[in-house]
């Protein structure tokens, strides 16, 4: 999940995730996930528990045709879970009613969970067009349970007698947030406005599809072609032999360049022709605002607009509110006071980064040039690399892709000492997915792990983690059953010539999308619905920016940067440059950051219908946060899948939110050894483990003695001495 437009994070796309309160059945972080399950022909896999080794998916039996039967057998099988809970004559309890809630629908999990995650990570048009078929299903399911007013009434009466069960914090926990997920999801609701509720979520969960379905299109189906060797001027080999690659898989003659984050990337970085730089943008861009069938400007209003009415009908002046109260952040003054303190701290930094881009451009060019948005990552390597003497092709021959593989695990290894085992004999949804067995230090099983590191047509763009699987523990026997963890990515494939070679800020996303791993994978807690990364949203990016802190570190780099070709471990000297490099036009990138996070608030903290003009209320939303000229083509919210098919709703904010976590966190790893185990284990043991079990704030300062302060972020970021 690292940040927007290249790595859409999430960042720069972290998790299309829908969520649908509801327990069990929602699309969840960092990934669209989407929830269905099994069937009642004995050859699906989804029907049987899965006999492969630790019980991972049986990918390598799993067929299409498989989805739809297991959805309705398991929505027919959870449906009976729910009947036998509200039909138990037994007065409510814990144990038979929160506890058998908590575990009903497993068979509809697990298929959804596959279901959802390959719409993400290996989709075509035959199972975009199942998912269509099921949404409505799937959400008509999700609705009769979460208003059905037996169930609720049991669960309120747990819910108001808790005292009476000697329940310990966990427990409380547990029935706290299924409480408050039935009176959000509309189980206060009555008459017509329960019946309201339906369709609103019903027409969202279509919308949300639709949106992801036009974004990825969209930049599929775009191509940049070029036959004349004299186009290619300043890109490196590295880029062109990429291109010529995607150009023969096309069957096309020349270099094809797509909107793809290592394709789009570079060319916007290194390509000489600026109407080339300026026709690539423009595409990217003006993603889904054309004259044709996947055009979202109208969705945008839609989406913002049924948002907006749930939250009404559920008593919230808007979306916002409604989404904020289970944040750290709590309500949208917080998150204004946060982008407000940004942007004071940032802008006049900001503004004289971009003058001195401005200055080197107009030397080049001409004093009367005019900078713009395809001009920005080109100037601004050319002056990074007048300072610095640094760019990506300088660094990429010390960050051949196995050899950071080797880098990232074993810096686990040195903070945790886990360990990770290749294994072939784990299937997989695609030949480039690896798939691992993760050990803990003592030697035991900790969880599977599965790495996709490439583009390819029917994945969308941008980095996510997610899991297959989540970790609990069987009361009865104690079992801690482990979680299967995944980590998806767009990086530079290998091209005949070279391996997969890895731009720094390949490598950053590496760290960041692992760190989310680790969360998963070191989760410890009794219920699956509070394990891993079932945190709130604001502090669920704590622990992978966390881990993007080790980039510039010299003692990481130096476990693993060496040479692909000479074997030379990356020299003192460059290290030091990435080191002084670091915070080359950071108040920018954060401006940048904090603009798309005053576009989401714009949108959700509306409580009035939407029917303007959605580019224009866009550069309305977040001027006093841009630095470039305006492109009046240009927009960003019909290809925002963070904010409108994700998780990240009214939420976009976390992630500056969790980089002053961040910050401060490994401030304290500064101050004690950035390897040392006792830090590490603490924060092994009060983060990365507890999931959801207590309030973020309270485990937060457990691990760091204090309330975190925007002011380790300034000072990383050179903004403060």
């Amino acid at each position: 999940m690292k940040s927007p437009v290249f790595f859409a994070t999430l960042q720069e796309v972290r998790a299309l995730l829908i969520k649908v309160i509801m327990k069990k059945l929602i699309f969840t972080l960092i990934s669209f996930c989407i929830m269905t399950s099994c069937t009642t022909d004995q050859k699906n896999p989804f029907f049987e528990t899965y006999s492969t080794l630790h019980g991972a998916v049986p990918f390598d039996k799993i067929e299409i045709t498989h989805f739809e039967p297991a959805i309705r057998e398991g929505i027919r099988r959870q449906q009976a879970e729910i009947d036998a809970i509200t039909g138990n004559p037994e007065a409510p309890t814990f144990a038979n009613t929160i506890l058998a809630y908590e575990k009903s629908g497993d068979m509809l999990q697990r298929a959804g969970t596959v279901f959802g995650n390959l719409l993400s990570a290996e989709t075509n048009d035959e199972l975009q067009e199942l998912a269509r078929k099921m949404m409505p299903l799937m959400s008509q399911h999700e609705n009769n349970i979460s208003l059905d007013e037996k169930l609720f009434a049991r669960i309120k009466t747990v819910y108001e007698q808790q005292d009476k069960e000697g329940l310990n914090s966990e427990q409380k926990k547990l029935l706290e947030n299924i409480y408050n997920g039935f009176v959000r999801s509309g189980a206060n609701l009555k008459g017509e406005a329960k019946d309201k509720y339906r369709a609103l979520s019903q027409e969202l969960s279509l919308l949300t599809l639709q949106f992801s379905e036009n974004a990825l299109k969209e930049t599929n189906d775009y191509q940049l072609v070029i036959t004349d060797s004299t186009q290619l001027s300043g890109l490196p080999e590295s880029a062109i032999e990429a291109a010529a690659e995607t150009a023969g898989e096309k069957g096309v003659e020349g270099w094809v360049f797509t909107l793809q984050a290592p394709s789009y990337g570079p060319f916007l970085t290194y390509a000489d022709n600026r109407d080339l730089r300026h026709e690539l943008y423009m595409a990217y861009n003006t993603k889904c605002t054309h004259n044709n069938a996947s055009n979202n400007l109208e969705i945008v209003k839609k989406l913002a607009n049924v948002r907006m009415e749930i939250a009404q009908l559920l008593g919230y002046d808007n979306f916002a509110e409604y989404n904020l109260q289970e944040r750290m952040a709590q309500n949208s003054e917080s998150v204004y006071k946060l982008l407000d303190q940004l942007l004071e701290a940032y802008t006049p930094t900001a503004k004289q980064e971009y003058a001195e881009v401005q200055a080197l451009a107009r030397q080049t060019e001409g004093e009367d040039f005019a900078l713009m948005p395809w001009d920005w990552a080109y100037y601004s390597h050319k002056l990074k690399d007048r300072k610095f003497n640094i760019d990506d092709e300088l660094l990429r021959p010390y960050f051949e892709l196995n050899n950071v593989k080797k880098g990232v695990f074993g810096l686990a290894t040195k903070l945790y000492g886990i360990t990770f085992k290749k294994n072939p004999d784990i299937p997989v949804y695609h030949k480039d997915v690896d798939a691992y067995e993760v050990f803990d230090k003592d030697g035991k099983f900790l969880a599977v792990f599965y790495a996709d590191f490439h583009p390819r047509a029917g994945k969308r763009s941008g980095a996510w983690m997610t899991s297959y699987k989540e970790q609990w523990i069987d009361e009865k026997t104690g079992e801690n059953s482990r979680p299967h963890i995944s980590i998806v990515m767009n990086f530079t494939k290998p091209t005949q010539g070279k391996p997969a070679l890895l731009t720094f800020d390949e490598v950053e996303t590496f760290l960041h999308e692992f760190g989310h791993s680790l969360h998963g994978m070191f989760a410890n807690s009794t219920y699956g619905s509070l394990s891993g990364t079932n945190v709130y949203w604001d502090f669920v990016e704590l622990p992978s920016q966390f881990m993007e802190n080790f980039a510039i570190e010299k003692e990481f780099l130096h476990t693993f940067a060496r040479h692909y070709q000479t074997g030379e471990l990356i020299p003192d000297e460059l290290v030091q440059r990435i080191v002084d490099s670091s915070n080359f036009n950071a108040a920018y990138a954060c401006l940048r950051q904090v603009s798309f996070g005053l576009l989401d608030m714009a949108w959700y903290t509306r409580n009035t219908p939407f029917e303007g003009d959605v580019k224009a209320y866009e550069k309305k939303a977040w001027e006093k946060a841009q630095i470039l000229p305006s492109v009046a083509e240009a927009c960003m919210s019909t290809q925002f899948s963070h904010i409108f098919a994700g998780g990240y709703s009214a939420g976009y904010y976390s992630y500056k939110w969790a980089e002053v976590l961040d910050a401060d966190a490994f401030s304290l790893f500064k101050q004690t050894g950035i390897f040392n185990p006792e830090t590490a284990a603490s924060f092994r043991e009060n983060i990365l483990s507890k999931g959801g079990t207590e309030h973020p704030m309270a485990l937060y300062k457990r691990f760091r003695g204090q309330e975190p302060t925007i002011d380790a972020l300034l000072i990383r970021n050179g903004i403060k001495k």
